[in-house]
């Protein structure tokens, strides 16, 4: 009895083992042969914003590279929460992955008790896309025609509105450094999207706005908005003419806010999957075509490797958190 009792043992314990080999050679096979079937890229604003733009143009690049639809689906809310939270919590297979910017990743935590996920822990980087500075743009109407006038102005108006895309993106962190740098008193206006607040910009009902150069540059060139600033840490080749916000130097010579895009994955995605994607991405953004197109569109092409990618997010959540402190914002 003691003998076939350890030889069914041994039998079932050998069953288990070749069960698991077989499991993990077709989890081996299945990420070699990736995607088998579509994919979803999450993002986490409107569409016809910088987050979806970027996100269509990768979606694209994916679905050329590898031969299965890269399917953006909108999912915005709540300062990009709602759209982060469905990724954070998707099957980590590579079936989802996730546009992620400065407020997704590093903001949110800082200025929501609950944001509903978190965005280094149930995140796989998989890299830096592009980075982006923000336009500080005005209605022609609006007195002022250089920034040092704005915040003159300002100081003798208390109150004025400035309008953004999300409560704790760059473009609102935009405006909220320059109030606490200038000791200016302005207002933050949330809009659901840059279309929506590009529309009321033009029209003169919102005179003044922070938002990426990808769509507000075309109403700049057609005259119908004036650039007082740029906020990143260099002048931007299609706008020569446009001061950088740290050109008017002392306290203002460290204002630097640049946004950011970049490709991630839910936490425990398996790495052969991060890294194909990462090639792949890495590969698209060295092309001319595509390079010439970005700068086009108002956005730098950068790339990174996954831990490159990590690294800068945990950064830029340092960095972010102290100027929300400061700022005393605080979102419920």
């Amino acid at each position: 009895m003691r003998r076939t009792s350890l030889s069914r043992r041994r039998l079932l314990a050998a069953t288990g083992v070749t069960a698991a080999l077989s499991m993990a050679g077709n989890a081996a096979r299945a990420q070699g042969d990736y995607p088998v079937r579509p994919v979803r890229l999450i993002v986490p604003f409107p569409a016809g914003g910088a987050t979806d733009i970027i996100g269509r143009l990768v979606a694209q690049r994916l679905t050329e590279a590898l031969g299965q639809q890269f399917i953006v689906e909108n999912k915005p809310g709540a300062g990009g929460n709602i759209g982060a939270s469905l990724a954070a919590q998707a099957s980590p297979d590579g079936y989802t992955l996730f546009m992620g910017s400065p407020g997704t990743q590093a903001v949110n935590a800082h200025l929501y008790d609950k944001p509903g996920y978190d965005g280094i822990k149930d995140f796989d980087p998989i890299s830096l896309v592009v980075k982006a500075p923000n336009l500080m743009v005005v209605h022609p109407s609006f007195p002022a025609k250089t920034l040092v006038e704005f915040i003159e102005y300002a100081r003798k108006n208390p109150g004025l509105n400035y309008g953004h895309t999300s409560n704790g993106g760059t473009k609102h962190l935009a405006g909220e450094l320059l109030r606490l740098k200038a000791n200016i008193d302005i207002v933050p206006v949330a809009y659901k999207g840059s279309a929506p607040m590009m529309s009321d910009l033009v029209a003169g009902h919102l005179k003044i706005a922070f938002d990426d150069l990808i769509t507000s540059l075309q109403h700049v060139n057609n005259k119908s908005l004036r650039a007082l600033a740029i906020t990143g840490q260099s002048r931007w080749p299609s706008v020569p003419d446009v001061p950088r916000v740290s050109e008017l130097g002392g306290v203002f010579a460290d204002y630097d806010v640049t946004a950011w895009y970049g490709l991630l994955a839910p936490a425990r995605t398996p790495p052969a999957i991060i890294e194909k994607v990462n090639a792949i991405v890495a590969k698209a953004l060295q092309d001319k075509a595509l390079r010439d197109d970005l700068y086009a569109k108002g956005v730098e092409p950068v790339g990174s490797s996954p831990t490159q990618f990590r690294d800068f997010i945990a950064a830029e959540y340092a960095r972010w958190g102290d100027v929300v402190r400061r700022s005393g914002i605080k979102l419920s």
